[in-house]
């Protein structure tokens, strides 16, 4: 929703917004001015801006439910009311763009990042909405020059079957979100439905020789963020060197290589320790090859893993899926599941119900987000080890804090033992 604020601002649009607490792209919305309330959201802040400003069109997200105080209050002031895609589909029509929707069930946001990366790098001017932040750019944002929207279109609430995109690319499709497909013929169909209403579709079979990114679920991403450039590119005037096919291919590969990450996707939060959004058996495996290689190439002794499963609805289907699924890690600390839209007719499943299921069950154990589990985290890192937290709920901000009481610490102690002179000072800064 951050970037979708962020998109319609710079497309013109007046946007006002409101959210429970500050998220990670609040930053860039107070810095465009867009004006948000954070806190109790009880309609006096929607109420106010219909009453001083006018609101036209009231977009929510998914997550609200219908009984929610700003919902009801936008249907009493007779406001238009839709979630994001109307909006989305406003826009695509309103600028005149191509639609470029990144879908799947993994992937869909390295790969969007890595289209927008690759898009910056060689000039081409591109509109985009991504789901989450960007070290290099910001979330949202719509370029004038720009005659192509890349959008990462999720499958939750079957949102991508609102679009017809121009090209759709499509990394992965493993069973997910049980609350909405009750089976995998309901999932698998809906991307079959996708499929048919996109004018061109793109798997990426292949991995790209060239590519040198760790693990190989992150080749495989770039690999198909290529094969969209390859398909932008040629239509843009201007870009020297990129005239022959085969040197833009070089070109492409090589900026792939470069690529700097993005945010809750291995992403590394301090040196040694690392956050993804990994929440899926398949997705995990993936995210612990990625980190099994990013440590040999550091030179570090391993892996330890933390693992906040999400929604007891997704996990209770997929339990059986995590056999393998942390092959190679050093050690294994599993938290007890993130609950979010649940059904109450299910058994929460706790930790050791995972653990059991683990080929390499000895190497893990039950955990708290708490004391015990810092300093055995901080421990394992001291001694060598790659941290590698995947999450989707509040586990990543626990890391987070937990690294940055570390960094206080360690800056405490520089400035302990600070230069005594400029001249000294100037080479370790």
């Amino acid at each position: 929703m951050g970037p979708l604020a962020l998109m319609a601002q710079e497309a013109g649009l007046t946007v006002f917004g409101s959210d429970l607490a500050a998220g990670a792209v609040t930053g860039e919305l107070v810095a465009h001015g867009i004006k948000l309330y954070l806190g109790e959201q009880d309609g006096e802040f929607l109420r106010a801006r219909a009453k001083d400003e006018g609101v036209d069109w009231f977009v929510y997200t998914s997550a609200l439910p219908a009984d929610h105080p700003e919902l009801v209050l936008a249907r009493r002031l007779g406001l238009k009311i839709s979630k994001r895609d109307e909006l989305l589909n406003y826009l695509i029509e309103k600028l005149d763009l191509k639609l470029v929707a990144v879908a799947g069930t993994h992937g869909k946001t390295t790969t969007t990042a890595m289209i927008v990366w690759g898009a910056q790098q060689l000039g081409l001017p591109l509109s985009y909405l991504i789901g989450t932040t960007l070290p290099f750019a910001e979330a949202g944002h719509y370029d004038p020059e720009a005659d192509y929207f890349v959008y990462e279109a999720d499958e939750y609430d079957r949102n991508f079957l609102a679009f017809h995109p121009w090209l759709a690319a499509i990394p992965t499709v493993t069973y997910d979100h049980p609350d909405i497909y009750p089976t995998v013929e309901d999932y698998q169909a809906a991307f079959r439905q996708f499929e048919e209403q996109s004018e061109t579709v793109l798997h990426g079979d292949e991995i790209d020789s060239g590519l040198t990114l760790a693990g190989e679920a992150r080749r495989y991403d770039a690999t198909l963020a290529i094969d969209v450039l390859e398909r932008l590119l040629p239509q843009v005037r201007g870009l020297k060197g990129m005239v022959a096919a085969r040197q833009r291919h070089r070109e492409l590969v090589r900026v792939m290589n470069e690529f700097p990450g993005v945010g809750r996707r291995f992403e590394q939060v301090s040196e040694g320790y690392y956050s993804d959004y990994a929440h899926h058996p398949e997705e995990v495996a993936a995210t612990v090859e990625v980190a099994i290689e990013e440590a040999e190439r550091r030179g570090l002794k391993g892996v330890v893993a933390l693992y906040e499963p999400h929604q007891n609805t997704r996990q209770s289907e997929l339990a059986e899926e995590y056999a393998e699924a942390f092959q190679g890690v050093a050690h294994l600390y599993w938290l007890p599941t993130y609950l979010t839209r649940e059904n109450p007719a299910l058994k929460v499943l706790e930790p050791e119900d995972f653990i059991a299921k683990l080929t390499n069950r000895k190497v893990a154990e039950a955990a708290e987000l708490d004391e015990t589990l810092a300093e055995a985290v901080q421990k394992w890192h001291a001694e060598g080890y790659l941290i590698l937290l995947m999450t989707a709920g509040p586990a990543d901000g626990w890391l987070r804090k937990l690294v940055y009481a570390g960094n206080q610490q360690s800056a405490a102690t520089q400035l302990v033992h600070a230069p005594r002179s400029a001249a000294e000072g100037s080479e370790r800064e």
